[in-house]
């Protein structure tokens, strides 16, 4: 059997998973919006792990149950910022497998909490020591106990964009055929490589607009690309045409105004939203695509809502 039939037959083994994908597109009117310009949105956050990265960490998963990397005495175990933990936990209890992660401790507490509840084990790092401490701190535990995990590595694992590649950027494609700019962040790179190489491929013309948290504070769930941190292997930064460094205050502003639409997503979709705008307000006739990555309840012990 070749691959794509063996990943359907994994499909058909676990029927829960099927509902991961296939998000639907839709058009978004901010408060006050004045433009030629229209701004579509995928709602990712309608996942069941309630965000865009249960589709790389199938993708992940299976193909490593299928090549038989992964079986069940081995231990899943990676790095996170929380959204592609609590996949891991919510798949691996639904193969059967044990998830280990590793993740900063500044990491929300429902993120913790939703991962907990699947049965997967915590370790966390110094908040202080950033992001790239969790990815360090994965590193080491895969080579002192290499035998014991299956080291997923989402930063470095080409499953990771192709489950974009052929999925999010595909159907992009089919809900807004006329596409001219996607914006997008960079966490592992998976999303911005996937969706940007398959839109580049279908007309190399349609822009790709890489989002950047603008100070230390950060936004969740993005990572910086500054000399200083660790730029994840499987980011292809050539697909990048444009890059628009956001504020935190100014995401979360965002998230707040469309909370009072009904709409209610975290900080990066609060972020990749700013972003659209100001493409909308700027170009003539712009289709502009984005994700809405999650959902706003993940962020209630951040105060982000408290205002």
């Amino acid at each position: 059997m070749n691959s794509k039939t063996l990943y359907r037959k994994f499909l058909s083994d676990y029927p829960l998973l099927r509902a991961i994908g296939n998000t639907p597109t839709v058009p978004l009117v901010l408060p006050g919006y004045k433009s030629n310009s229209a701004i579509h949105v995928k709602l990712e956050n309608l996942n069941p792990g309630g965000s865009i990265k249960d589709r790389p960490v199938l993708r992940m998963i299976a193909n490593a149950i299928i090549e038989g990397k992964l079986d069940k005495s081995k231990t899943i175990l990676d790095s996170t910022s929380g959204n592609a933990g609590i996949a891991y936990a919510m798949i691996g209890a639904v193969t059967g497998h044990k998830v280990e992660l590793v993740m900063p401790g500044n990491a929300s507490e429902e993120r913790k909490k939703r991962i907990r509840s699947h049965g997967a084990r915590i370790i966390e790092t110094d908040p202080l020591l950033g992001y790239d401490e969790a990815i360090r701190e994965v590193k080491r535990r895969n080579e002192a106990n290499s035998n014991q995990y299956f080291f997923c590595n989402q930063y470095a694992n080409d499953n990771n964009w192709l489950a974009h590649y052929e999925g999010t950027g595909f159907e992009i494609l089919k809900q807004v055929p006329d596409i001219t700019h996607f914006v997008a962040g960079v966490g592992t790179g998976g999303t911005i490589t996937g969706v940007g190489k398959r839109l580049k491929e279908h007309n190399k013309n349609i822009k790709i607009v890489c989002i950047e948290p603008e100070d230390w504070r950060g936004i969740e769930g993005l990572k910086p690309l500054d000399e200083d941190s660790i730029v994840p292997e499987i980011l292809d930064e050539r697909l990048i045409d444009q890059k628009m460094s956001i504020n935190l205050d100014v995401a979360i502003d965002m998230a707040h105004d469309i909370a009072a639409q009904g709409v209610f997503v975290g900080q990066s979709s609060g972020a990749y939203l700013v972003a659209a705008n100001e493409i909308a307000k700027i170009e003539d006739k712009a289709v502009i695509v984005t994700i809405f990555n999650d959902l706003g309840e993940r962020y209630f012990s951040t105060g982000m809502w408290n205002k």
